[in-house]
């Protein structure tokens, strides 16, 4: 039995009860001038009785539980910090209202019954706004408190270790599946815990279980990153059943959880990015990291690559760095599957990533 057909219960007996009262009263009024088709008490109070079952039963749902509902689903998108501002911006309107109550009740009337009502609606709504605009600058001030010794400040190293060690990273399906990083995490790159939410989880077994062929393979090679992060001392890896209720998108239960947590997301779905920051959650890209370590070469530079392929233009050939930037060597299709010495003509940044343009070194290749 669920809770709301419970309360439909309760209501359809409360609104019973206070139709049969409001039926009496109505019947004893209607009856004091009584004509021919005038209902009896009796009537009344039957009629009106069952006009409050039926609007108990309808209508308690929408006054009790929606609500209820309502409100759970909006406190659970909020972050704690959120909460603890907007309760801390009520005291202190409520505060400031009580302390203005008084000589606001002894103006005349109206005003002096009026005004200290007003006062409070006004000033809970001011405190509450004006600190959930102003949360982070005023938890980033409370925080500098507690650092601050006898002496003055600690350390920024200090600071910065301590904070790193209890940090925790939540982790999307992409970058699980992706694999790279279980090679990052090797490496000590990532200070403090991942941490899985069970719904990732959930959404990395249905891929694995997709009856599409390429789609149960990545989710199979995601299970077995993930069993290698879980091996891996450097970084631990935590599984919880945290989870967000009222929302079915992983990606949107992600978002409001970082934010509930104040922590990064790890991922490189560029459309969780986009709305992630927009959102104002934290964001480890693996792609721009990757993106960011790649080799730096400026025009003029020389390397040694591989010719691999034909490039788009006439007489183009294409070969790639250790680090996959593709390099397009201007008259390189006669050293197809050579390796050979290019200078660097020209570096390109596109959302694709960084792509070189080359030449073939006509000094080294005088000299072989």
């Amino acid at each position: 039995m669920s809770l709301e057909f419970i309360i439909r219960l309760i209501g359809m007996v409360v609104f019973a009860i206070i139709g049969v009262y409001w039926g009496a009263i109505l019947g004893r009024m209607a009856n004091v001038n009584p004509s021919q088709y005038t209902l009896t008490v009796e009537q009344y109070t039957f009629t009106m009785g069952l006009v409050g079952a039926l609007a108990g039963l309808i209508l308690s749902p929408f006054l009790t539980t929606r609500p209820a509902r309502a409100l759970r689903t909006l406190f659970s998108r909020l972050s704690a910090q959120s909460l603890l501002a907007a309760l801390i911006g009520l005291i202190i309107g409520l505060l400031i209202a009580a302390l203005l109550a008084f000589p606001l009740s002894l103006l005349p009337h109206p005003f002096g019954d009026v005004l200290p009502f007003i006062g409070v609606l006004i000033f809970g709504y001011l405190g509450v706004a004006v600190l959930v605009m102003r949360q982070t600058d005023l938890f980033a001030l409370f925080s500098a408190i507690p650092g601050r010794g006898a002496g003055g400040s600690q350390p920024a190293a200090e600071t910065g270790s301590k904070g790193n060690e209890g940090r925790t990273i939540l982790l999307d399906t992409s970058v699980i599946i992706d694999g790279r990083i279980a090679d990052i995490a090797r490496t000590g790159f990532l200070p403090g815990s991942l941490l899985l939410p069970r719904f990732v989880l959930n959404e990395l077994q249905y891929i694995a279980d997709s009856p599409d062929n390429l789609r149960r393979q990545r989710g199979r090679r995601g299970m077995e990153v993930l069993s290698q992060l879980q091996k891996e001392p450097a970084i631990p890896v935590r599984i919880s059943d945290l989870d967000v209720e009222g929302v079915r998108e992983v990606d949107d239960k992600l978002v409001i959880l970082a934010r509930q947590m104040r922590c990064p997301i790890l991922t490189n779905d560029y459309n969780l990015n986009r709305i992630a920051e927009l959102q104002g959650v934290a964001i480890l890209n693996v792609n721009e990291l990757a993106n960011a370590v790649k080799s730096v070469l400026l025009p003029g530079e020389t390397m040694a690559v591989r010719v691999i392929q034909e490039g788009k233009e006439l007489g183009q050939g294409v070969a790639y760095m250790d680090d996959g930037t593709m390099v397009v060597i201007e008259n390189g299709r006669e050293y197809m599957n050579q390796e050979i010495p290019v200078q660097v003509t020209k570096v390109l940044q596109t959302a694709a990533g960084r792509m070189i343009f080359a030449r073939p070194d006509e000094r080294s290749n005088g000299d072989r």
